[in-house]
């Protein structure tokens, strides 16, 4: 490990975080990825859309405005550069929590930077890791999907989503987070029958530190629901 890189310093005091093994049954979900979103294959042969596919049609609108805005070839480049970096921190977090080495020559200045922050909010908010990026599916909402974190979040059992972010985000700027760690909660009670009824929302930003924003999974079924229904609607499944 480089001891000029600020991850050094950052990593030289690591928490142990306490892992508790979940009785999952064990699925292999093939991925398909097509020009209309992405989808798993089930094993019983059903294919069910992502679920940021379809929760992604909350962001659709502005989304599409914003690239019309700055044009395609910049909207491009932006989100290129956001999604490996989303990448990057997720793959540090899970380096973290599990205890594996991590090479700090992979990362850029800019990456140490939030992880130190998000560093702080795991040291401090986080234990009893049922698991980490996992596959699942679940049959009532006819999705699937990779389920960031299940842990303990200060004290209480949580779906945990890690993102990052160039600014600040509102509550009302990520219904479609809510909905995201609401499906990965009803997935993860199917398949084990375990209930989580808590999630938390954990976004890096850019020179801000870290914001966090928790909810109640019963709060956002109803809105997931009608998303569902609404992908189904128009692709006419």
């Amino acid at each position: 490990m480089s001891s000029f890189h600020p991850l050094t310093k950052t990593l030289e005091k690591r928490k142990s975080f306490t892992k508790i093994e979940t009785a999952i049954k064990s699925v292999e979900l093939e991925q398909i990825n097509t020009d209309t979103g992405r989808f798993y294959k089930t094993p019983a042969g059903l294919l069910y859309p992502s679920v940021t596919t379809v929760t992604g049609l909350l962001g659709r609108a502005s989304i599409q405005a914003w690239r019309k805005k700055v044009g395609e070839d910049e909207a491009n480049a932006i989100s290129h550069t956001a999604a490996n970096r989303g990448t990057r921190i997720h793959q540090l977090a899970e380096d973290y929590i599990n205890g594996d080495d991590i090479e700090v020559e992979k990362y850029s200045m800019q990456d140490a930077e939030m992880f130190e922050s998000l560093k702080q909010v795991l040291d401090e908010k986080v234990d009893n890791v049922r698991m980490q990026e996992v596959r699942m599916y679940s049959d009532y909402i006819r999705m699937a999907g990779t389920v960031d974190m299940v842990s303990d979040f200060e004290g209480k059992r949580c779906i945990v989503d890690f993102k990052t972010s160039r600014k600040l985000k509102r509550p009302s700027d990520i219904l479609n987070y809510y909905c995201q760690a609401t499906a990965y909660a009803i997935m993860f009670e199917e398949m084990t029958g375990i209930a989580v009824p808590r999630f938390a929302i954990v976004i890096a930003v850019d020179g801000e530190g870290v914001q966090i924003f928790r909810g109640k999974r019963d709060d956002y079924v109803e809105s997931l629901l009608t998303l569902r229904k609404q992908y189904d609607d128009e692709n006419s499944c």
